[in-house]
């Protein structure tokens, strides 16, 4: 675990975003987490600023009532004291101002009292003076409460202000109305109340309300993971058990639990499984019966055939003493008992390669040499056939590691096929190479093929055109075999065709047959138009 830590503190930002970006596209039941506990942090977060919002409406609208009430009483029972008032001068006239602010302390939980005269009235002798209290000085009373105040005497009026206290600024309302002293005129009165209780209990209320959304927040974040990982960890074990049957794993299977969805998709897929295991069990059994049937046929055709080989070649070298027509009939004997001995010979490579038992018999080989090498041993059916094959080795003079009997074969097929193919036009041999591979292009102007011809070049037994006369006699097997030696090299034959244009094959071959090839040496389609 510190070692985790450990790598996550060490990483930038950008890696560790990195991270966190692959860990959610490969990861369904992190992405189920996580979108699940989103979607409640947004429903937490709106219910409880709902809630916020409407408890503190509630406290305020609650403590604004009281205190409006308060007020109003407050204002009553000023006014009957000053109601009562018999005051000639000044004195008694404070007095009774006195005994009223006394009457508004009992009647409201407040103690902070402002009584101001109204202004724009006459001077009298009996208007006592006006009063506040410190937590009212300054901007508390708003010239806006107190012209709202003074426009109507018998109306009552508040304002949300911040009242002044020995901490600092409290949150509170100030409520004004009028008094009327007889012979002193009407005064502005305001009582302030302090809503800092209200206010401790709204931050309560909303400590409790985010501290209960955060509990809930982890609750849900540990119920989505417990509940994910229920319901994907069957899909990741669908998941791993369909990459190992992938691999080649044929006996693995899904557990089967319970009776839901789940246990059902395990059902299906390892009845699908097991349905795929006898079918690739029959078929290799049938390939093994077939690859055996081939081998066996093609080895006890060989001990009639070598009877027939040596009645053949009796009759060949006496054909001077038979008439003409014997004499033609043993030189076919002669020429299709060795195409029946070469299509024995490929129906045994051809089913070695089907039975993967090929053993390369390695060493180190020029291509380049090889292939020129190749080209002298064709010459002589190439002047034959009216074509001139023209060799250039601009890289590939290095020896590398391959078996030299295939690869030559390989050549052999390539030039052979542009010489039957090729009607009489020039071929050209190219020998090339890169960091990483050695490549031979063979390269005929003749026939060529189509895009549908091209897909097909490579299968046993097909033909470009089944109705042009054969020069040379192949087997059909050449091509196929050729692309089966490249592959167990580690390499390819690249074909690219034109119609009337010729066709061009391309083997590439690794230096090192542990390195991917990368990029082609010769590229196929090198002087084709588009």
């Amino acid at each position: 675990m510190n070692r985790v830590w450990q790598r996550i503190l060490a990483m930038t930002p950008a890696q560790l975003w990195a991270d966190i970006v692959r860990f959610w596209r490969r990861s369904l039941q992190f992405r189920t987490v996580l979108i699940s506990v989103g979607l409640t942090t947004l429903a937490i977060i709106v219910v409880g600023i709902y809630m916020s919002v409407s408890i503190s409406n509630d406290l305020f609208s609650s403590r604004l009532t009281q205190v409006l009430n308060e007020s109003q009483r407050a204002q009553a029972a000023a006014q009957r004291v000053l109601d009562t008032s018999e005051a000639t001068d000044r004195i008694g006239a404070q007095s009774v101002m006195n005994a009223a602010r006394t009457a508004i302390r009992d009647a409201t939980s407040s103690p902070y009292i402002a009584v101001f005269r109204v202004p724009g009235q006459d001077v009298s002798v009996l208007a006592p003076q006006d009063f506040s209290s410190p937590e009212l000085t300054g901007d508390v009373i708003t010239s806006t409460l107190r012209g709202d105040v003074q426009s109507d005497s018998a109306g009552q009026y508040w304002q949300s202000v911040a009242l002044n206290s020995s901490s600092g600024r409290v949150p509170g309302v100030v409520v004004g109305s009028q008094l009327s002293l007889p012979g002193g005129g009407n005064y502005e009165l305001y009582i302030g109340y302090d809503f800092s209780q209200a206010e401790s209990t709204l931050a309560f209320v909303q400590s409790v309300l985010w501290f209960a959304g955060l509990v809930l927040l982890v609750l849900s974040g540990m119920v989505a993971y417990f509940v994910a990982r229920l319901l994907v960890r069957p899909i990741q074990v669908a998941a791993e058990t369909s990459e190992k049957l992938s691999q080649g794993d044929l006996d693995v299977r899904i557990p089967e639990r319970g009776e839901d969805v789940m246990s059902t998709l395990s059902r299906s897929f390892n009845s699908m499984a097991s349905s795929m295991q006898r079918q690739l069990t029959e078929l290799a059994e049938l390939s093994s019966i077939q690859q055996r049937f081939v081998a066996d046929v093609s080895h006890e055709l060989r001990t009639p055939l070598t009877t027939i080989r040596l009645a053949s070649d009796h009759l060949y070298r006496h054909r001077e003493e038979l008439t003409r027509d014997n004499r033609r009939s043993a030189e076919l004997l002669q020429a299709q008992l060795d195409r029946f001995e070469s299509l024995l010979s490929d129906l045994l490579e051809i089913s070695r390669y089907d039975a993967r038992t090929i053993e390369l018999e390695t060493e180190p080989t020029n291509v380049a040499s090889l292939a020129s090498d190749v080209v002298g041993l064709m010459m002589s059916l190439a002047v034959e056939n009216k074509c001139e094959i023209t060799v250039t080795s601009p890289g590939g003079h290095f020896d590398i590691d391959v078996d030299p009997r295939r690869i030559r074969r390989v050549l052999i097929n390539l030039i052979g096929n542009a010489i039957e193919h090729g009607a009489g036009s020039p071929i050209d041999v190219r020998i090339d190479s890169s960091p990483t591979a050695v490549a031979v292009s063979v390269r005929d102007f003749g026939h060529g093929m189509n895009p549908d011809q091209v897909s097909q070049v490579f299968g046993r037994f097909w033909r470009a055109d089944s109705a042009r006369k054969r020069t040379i006699g192949g087997t059909g097997l050449g091509l196929a075999i050729s692309l089966e030696d490249a592959r167990v090299h580690g390499g390819r034959i690249d074909v690219w065709a034109q119609q009337d244009m010729g066709a061009n094959f391309v083997l590439t071959l690794p230096r090192d047959a542990s390195v991917e090839i990368g990029e082609l040496p010769i590229d196929p389609s090198e002087g084709f138009e588009s």
